[in-house]
């Protein structure tokens, strides 16, 4: 009897150390992928499709709101600027004016501009282009070609493309785009010199 006791409390000892020793080790494994985590940089799932930089976009249907459409390719031969954007997009919204502004004063000359919406539902897209005053042309992206292509996983999203198609930059984020600064970026990605950029 005194055997099976002793016995008894060996084994529940080395129970007891052997939940402690996986506890211990689960606790410094979780630790460990903890510290991983914390210290990798993020990085963003690329989505289907998408162009990356140094890329060139494939050529793809443009569709207006009036029932319009143009292709992609119609717009080489001038850098090209494009702004992806949702009317539901806080950020969208906030920098929209400037790239007005920055329409008015360039598009067609140096450069093109153009946005495309990744509303759902066009018509609130186009409630606020018409209340923000937006002039320069902006398409729709109702099956989700361009916003996989340019991999606008996250909004606002802008893209610097040269004339023949190929992926300079993209910036994403809100940016005043007509500040001096911007302007700046800009002349300086697609190689000219702009008014209003003097160094």
């Amino acid at each position: 009897m005194v055997l099976l006791v002793e016995v008894r409390q060996i084994s529940e000892r080395f129970l007891s150390a052997f939940e402690m020793t996986i506890s211990l080790a689960t606790k410094v494994f979780l630790s460990f992928m903890i510290t991983l985590l914390l210290q990798a940089t993020p990085v963003m799932a690329a989505t289907p499709g998408e162009v990356i930089e140094g890329g060139v976009l494939r050529d793809a249907v443009l569709y207006g709101f009036a029932g319009d459409f143009r292709r992609l390719s119609e717009l080489h031969g001038k850098p090209l600027i494009i702004n992806v954007w949702a009317s539901w997009c806080g950020p969208c919204r906030e920098e929209m004016s400037s790239l007005d502004r920055l329409a008015q004063q360039y598009d067609g000359k140096q450069f093109n501009i153009i946005g495309i919406t990744t509303d759902d539902d066009a018509d609130a897209a186009l409630r606020f282009m018409l209340q923000a005053g937006v002039q320069f042309a902006n398409y729709h992206d109702h099956e989700l070609t361009w916003e996989n292509m340019l991999g606008a996983n996250r909004i606002p999203l802008t893209l610097l493309i040269d004339a023949h198609g190929r992926v300079l930059k993209k910036v994403r984020g809100s940016r005043q785009w007509d500040s001096l600064e911007s302007v700046r970026f800009i002349g300086k990605t697609f190689g000219v010199k702009l008014p209003g950029s003097v160094e």
